[in-house]
């Protein structure tokens, strides 16, 4: 049996603030399980375009950009760490102008084939969280257990506005709404997997739930997946 056959894969996808992130670093970090940020990898290659001097549109730049991209996520107490060419990139690739370059990558159909294989290598025992908006379409489509979080986009950008607010930077509640339903928009038309649950995925809507709730919530529908024992 394969390495990668051996290792189970929960996926979780859904639309930016609906607490893909958090949830799944805690769920991976109370299994044990590896993790994967997806959104990190576009957001890094838009990163890497800046530093190379590429245009966004320039997808014959990007395509060698993103299958050779050195990146390294290392687990923490609050976040994952992100590391560029060794370069500790983590608060860059957080901010909103970040989230809405990586989107316009995410939109070109040969940077997701670039980047297609290296979200794969990820998956390695004991097990793999991969938190994403194509993890259980199309990036690991037989995955045990596949999960598409939602939270209304007024939640979405409350959630966000008080982490930037808390962070000591400036935000518009109105301006991040606007930003988030772009956003979608962009993430639900694009013409290459387009951001939509996997047709096996649990939909679970975050929007009233704490995030011990639904830690919670995907650590029982795994135990009756059999993919983890019953505590």
């Amino acid at each position: 049996m394969s390495e990668q056959a051996a290792a189970p894969v929960l996926t979780v996808d859904g639309p930016g603030g609906a607490g893909k992130g958090t949830i799944s670093r805690l769920v991976a970090e109370r299994l044990g399980w590896h993790l994967l940020d997806s959104g990190a990898l576009y957001r890094l290659v838009a990163l890497a375009a800046a530093w190379h001097n590429i245009k966004l549109d320039n997808e014959d730049a990007l395509e060698p950009l993103a299958a050779n991209l050195d990146v390294v996520f290392v687990p923490g107490d609050e976040e994952a760490r992100v590391y560029l060419d060794d370069e500790d990139v983590s608060a860059i690739i957080r901010t909103e102008q970040a989230g809405d370059r990586a989107s316009v990558v995410a939109a070109l159909p040969r940077v997701r084939t670039a980047l297609l294989r290296r979200q794969r290598d990820f998956q390695k025992p004991p097990g793999l969280v991969a938190d994403g908006r194509d993890m259980g379409t199309v990036v690991f489509p037989d995955a045990e257990l596949k999960i598409f979080l939602t939270a209304s986009a007024e939640e979405r950008a409350k959630r966000r506005y008080l982490q930037l607010i808390e962070a000591g930077e400036d935000a518009s509640l109105s301006s991040l709404l606007k930003e988030i339903q772009a956003r979608d928009a962009r993430d639900m038309q694009r013409s290459v997997a387009p951001l939509e649950p996997a047709s096996d995925a649990i939909e679970l809507d975050t929007t009233q739930l704490t995030i011990p709730e639904v830690v919670d919530r995907l650590m029982e529908l795994l135990v009756q997946r059999g993919l983890v024992p019953d505590a």
